[in-house]
């Protein structure tokens, strides 16, 4: 049997639903209303999604959107980066890009300023620029194996002199229900890729589908299930232990969909968004900072294996003290350095008087 073209029957599937709503490709998603309003009609129903990543876009972030569509989220996103931050969205389908296009002046106009770019791409490589590459190849026909090697050799300098996407140039990295549509053999670059783009510090929002079981191998030659978000699903335990393999800390399943998308064969589908931090490299590895665990749990390990033991003192380096003081870990941390017996810790000294 010969294997089936994920990409092509993604893009055809994509297409007709940029011409007319799909009511399949998506999922009930209750998106904030006030950021809907300044959006034209047509890209609110075009879009497909299963969840809403613009919920952690912040005031001056740079915001890369994977798979953005007709420009949905990526509306949304700009609307509240403002005046300092930009977003950028990274789509293949150039029916899609022609949509999310055509309203881009309007939306300058109504945001006051022209904060979106749209970016011709495969997210699973985000280094090589689509448009360029066509324009290479309209002059440059591949007919043998010496074009091919020519090919392959301006790739590789498109990829390292003219990035799509510049590495550690983005805050923050958000997706609804795109990764599911990449190629099992592309997802792991998928994710590497993510990592590479982000500043150190910066985070990760994905709203996807995730399977309970190991999609069968049947389902994933179905092309109606591929381009319907459910061949390509990751299973949920992959869902995360891909973004941990790839260097991401703080790796988390923040909003989790109790009731089921779909059911097939047995195997249960649902909405999740994973969150995530790219950690800062610190060279300085001394242990000058004393962290304190809040708690609940009696001990907990962090993703460098370091367990920590509610409510006891231990000294850490300030670059993993950094990172755990990140709002990503959720106040589980108490910093205590410099802080004396019975006195307040730092951050209170201002109104306190104390220390």
């Amino acid at each position: 049997m010969m294997p089936m073209n994920v990409e092509n029957s993604v893009l055809e599937r994509y297409s007709q639903g940029a011409q007319e709503r799909e009511e399949a490709l998506c999922c009930p998603v209750d998106y904030d209303s006030s950021l809907l309003a300044l959006l034209p009609q047509e890209i609110i129903d075009r879009d497909y999604g299963c969840g809403d990543p613009s919920r952690y876009v912040r005031d001056g972030d740079v915001v890369l959107d994977l798979g953005s569509g007709g420009g949905k989220i990526c509306y949304m996103a700009a609307q509240l980066v403002g005046s300092r931050g930009h977003v950028i969205g990274v789509d293949m389908n150039d029916d899609m890009l022609e949509l999310a296009r055509r309203y881009q002046a309007e939306m300058a106009n109504r945001l006051g300023g022209d904060r979106v770019t749209f970016l011709k791409g495969r997210i699973q490589d985000l280094a090589l620029d689509i448009q360029a590459l066509s324009a290479f190849l309209s002059q440059n026909p591949v007919s043998n194996h010496a074009d091919y090697q020519t090919l392959s050799a301006w790739e590789q300098r498109q990829r390292s002199e003219h990035p799509l996407i510049a590495g550690e140039s983005v805050d923050l990295v958000i997706s609804n229900c795109v990764l599911n549509l990449v190629a099992d053999g592309e997802k792991r670059q998928l994710v590497e890729e993510i990592f590479r783009v982000l500043k150190p510090g910066g985070r990760v929002a994905i709203a996807d589908i995730v399977s309970d079981r190991v999609v069968t191998a049947a389902m994933k030659q179905d092309p109606e299930l591929w381009s319907g978000c459910i061949a390509g699903a990751f299973q949920e335990q992959e869902f995360l232990s891909v973004f941990t393999g790839a260097g991401f800390a703080a790796v988390c399943c923040d909003k989790w969909d109790a009731r089921p998308w779909r059911v097939i064969d047995g195997i249960t589908f649902r909405s999740v968004t994973l969150t995530a931090i790219k950690p800062e490299v610190v060279s300085d590895a001394t242990a000058d900072r004393q962290l304190m665990y809040r708690g609940p749990f009696a001990s907990v390990t962090d993703d460098t294996g370091t367990r920590w033991l509610r409510g006891q003192r231990q000294a850490t380096s300030a670059g993993k003290a950094r990172m755990l003081m990140q709002p990503a870990y959720r106040d589980a941390f108490i910093d205590l350095s410099g802080t004396q017996a019975g006195c307040c810790t730092p951050v209170d000294t201002e109104t306190s008087g104390c220390c």
